[in-house]
Order: C-alpha cells, then structure tokens, then sequence
C-alpha cells in the first residue's frame, strides 16, 4: 500500500466541518490547515513536546479536549530514575485559544504554571515554569531551542476514519535540542548534539473511545545518522493510512505498513517488539527501565496509559533500502485506552 501523498496546502475540513477527502493522505512538511469547527465535544487538539538528553527526559503538553484544558509536565532523572509529573485541568477552558497550523505558537499562564511553545523561522522555543513542583515544592524551569534551520522533514498524515471523525498529526522526532533544565537544586544541560526533542501536533474529531500504540525515539544510529523513529499501532487499522516513518538526516522515509507490536501486558517492563510483518524494513526491540502509569477518571474523562521509556536496539531500512542499524536509542512505548 503505498497512500496518497499531499504536496500543496489543504484544509482538513469542508465549510460544515466534515473531513475535507483532498486532505486524505501524508505529507513531508505539516500542509494541512486544522480548521476543525462544529462537533462540540469532539474535537481534541494537542501540542505535545518530549525532549531527551542522555541524563533526562522532559515532556510537556498543552491540550484542549472541547470541554476541558489539560496541562501535564513530566520528567525523568535517567540515571536515579527520579520521576515527577504534574497535571492541571481547567473545565471549559476559554482562556485557551489553540492554533490551527503545526508553524504557530501557543501558551498557557496560569495559577501554576506557565508553559510557552513560540514559534520562529528557524526554531521553536519552549519556555516551562513552575513554583511547587513534586512533593518538595521544588521550582521547575526549562529553556529550549529547537534547531529548525535545516528545514527538516517530518511525519504528517490525515487519519479517516469517516467523513465526521478523522484525525490530523504532525510528529517531528530528532529535532537537535539546546537548553536546560532546573528542577530543584540540580540543573540539567542539553547540548544539541546528544539531545533532541520530538514534537507530536494533533487536532481532529474523535469517537468517545480510542485505544493506541505510540512509540518514538530519536538519536544517532551507529554509523553516525541523526534518526527519528515513529511508530504507530491500533488507532490507524482499517484506514489505509498510518503514522509509520523514519527522519534519517532530516528526510522522511515513508513506512506504508502497518506494524506488529508484541508485548505482555501483565508484565509492561519485559522487552517489547516492533516489527513490520510484510518486509524487513522495521525489526526493533525495545527494552524499558521506566513505567510511566497515568490515569484520568474525572466526569466523562477516562484514560489510562502505561508509556515506558527505554532504549531501541534491532534495525530499521529506508526507501533506498539501506539497512540503519540501531544501538540503545533513547525514546518510549506506550499503550493509551482513552474515553474522551
């Protein structure tokens, strides 16, 4: 299978909110204009940021789910496998307006937390702060650049699941990442050539119940490429499109299959696998040493995810067929059931 693939802007929806068919397909570069209107309830927009260094990974999102605002931040001391998350729910959430286009900046000032995603030709810059941060009250601020000056590839595709409920996403893996990160007393440095920073962009109108596999991972592969891996499983089955796809060297390398994901979901720290079923083109294990367990049960909220982040290790082909051969690349894995 080999899907459509956008090379003009689009919209993704018609003038009565319905799914636009010529924004059906996938894209190098984030085409699409999110004009989502209508379908009160449904509609879910997102702007997730996950950046890894080799010492710690820092995650932080800005979402809106129609009725709600949600904000979480999440980080993780790879080495003490010191973790801390923290969410705010805003019912309603007026004061948040979120962008249509993936290239658009977005924040958030609140009680609590201030969160900023700003936008520039070249970069994006994320500003984090928080006062009473963990158990210990403790500040968190972060400072980010994400270096776009190459004028990368990334992974964008329209998901169809019918006219009135349909899904775009822009995921950008391996974007070089400057920075630091203050939790506490301790600081911690992002040089941009070991550290990167992965973006997933969602707007798009969704069924009351969803279930999905994600997984990402960014670094270089043994003989010396900067890649980006993005994988996809369950949300996408029976589309004709997917979310599969390798930036090696800043270009996109289009996986048209869909992926087997092999795991035990009794026992979510034993090794998982990723595999393409039709060719050899993804052949990957991935082993944790972290379990992110998240859940939401408030009013008609529900979600329970276990996102484990660990290393990469097998062997990925791009469309040229070279074999890029992974060595505990850094990135995570998850299972996510959502009512939302």
């Amino acid at each position: 299978m080999h899907a459509h693939e956008i090379r003009y802007p689009v919209k993704l929806c018609l003038d009565n909110g319905d799914l636009n068919p010529e924004s059906i397909g996938w894209a190098r570069q984030p085409l699409i204009d999110c004009n989502l209107s209508g379908h009160f309830g449904r509609k879910k927009k997102w702007n997730y940021w996950c950046l890894t260094s080799p010492d710690f990974l820092f995650s932080v999102t800005i979402s809106h789910l129609d009725y709600a605002a949600v904000m979480f931040i999440y980080v993780l001391d790879l080495n003490t496998l010191k973790f801390f998350e923290k969410t705010e729910l805003f019912p309603l959430g007026r004061e948040l307006d979120m962008p249509d286009q993936v290239n658009e900046s977005v924040t958030f000032h609140g009680k609590h937390m201030n969160i900023e995603f700003l936008e520039a030709s070249t970069h994006t810059r994320i500003h984090v702060q928080i006062h009473h941060f963990s158990q210990k009250n403790e500040v968190l601020r972060a400072d980010f650049i994400l270096d776009r000056s190459d004028e990368p590839e990334s992974l964008n595709v329209v998901i169809p699941w019918s006219k009135k409920r349909f899904q775009f996403t822009s995921k950008q893996p391996a974007l070089p990442a400057s920075g630091k990160v203050q939790w506490g007393k301790k600081e911690y440095l992002f040089q941009p050539d070991s550290a990167y920073g992965c973006l997933d962009f969602g707007r798009g109108i969704w069924k009351y119940s969803s279930t999905w596999n994600w997984g990402a991972a960014s670094g270089k592969s043994a003989a010396g490429h900067v890649v980006g891996l993005n994988f996809g499983g369950q949300w996408t089955v029976g589309t004709g499109q997917n979310e599969n796809g390798l930036i090696i060297d800043g270009k996109l390398h289009k996986i048209h299959e869909e992926l087997q994901w092999t795991y035990d979901q009794n026992q979510w720290m034993k090794p998982w696998q990723i595999k393409t079923v039709q060719s050899t083109r993804v052949d990957l294990s991935f082993t944790p040493i972290y379990e992110r367990e998240a859940s939401t049960n408030v009013v008609i909220v529900q979600s329970s995810v276990h996102q484990m982040i660990g290393y990469y290790n097998g062997r990925v082909v791009d469309d040229e067929g070279v074999v890029h051969w992974i060595d505990s690349m850094l990135g995570w894995a998850e299972d996510h059931q959502a009512k939302w």
